[in-house]
């Protein structure tokens, strides 16, 4: 089954049990899917929309960090568990030690010695990691890496 159809039934299904939660989120995904389609006017494929789901994760992550330093816990609350559903779509994602492991290896592959050679790690590393690790956590890893 297609993501979007997955997405079209698991709506249904929380229709169903009253879920207003996790409906009311799956619309909102499945929105911005609609708003990508039309602006790209094409019908998204698994991996479009997938990036659709990651950027509305990363749009949650970030509100959450902004509502947490305005100390704003009820909308932090709310946001977390739209990002809980939201990530439950996604496939898993790398650890910190398996980011490392690979970063070490990209490191190692293009003989980088310090921080001004960031910009050749993350060039590389980032393709072999999208969709499968949070690019903040990457750069995180690298920059430590590289300034140790």
């Amino acid at each position: 089954m297609l993501l979007k159809e997955q997405l079209q039934t698991d709506m249904k299904e929380a229709m169903r049990s009253g879920n207003k939660e996790k409906r009311d989120t799956i619309r909102l995904l499945l929105a911005a899917i609609k708003q990508v389609e039309v602006d790209e006017q094409k019908e998204l494929d698994d991996a479009g929309v997938q990036n659709v789901i990651m950027k509305q994760a990363k749009q949650r992550r970030e509100s959450i960090a902004e509502y947490e330093k305005a100390g704003r816990v009820d909308l932090v609350a709310v946001e977390k568990s739209e990002l809980d559903i939201i990530e439950s779509y996604l496939p898993q994602m790398m650890s910190r030690e398996e980011i490392e492991v690979a970063a070490v290896k990209c490191i190692a592959d293009i003989g980088a010695t310090g921080s001004k050679d960031m910009g050749k790690v993350m060039g590389k590393l980032i393709p072999q990691l999208k969709g499968k690790a949070d690019g903040r956590m990457v750069n995180d890893v690298v920059r430590s890496l590289l300034n140790e």
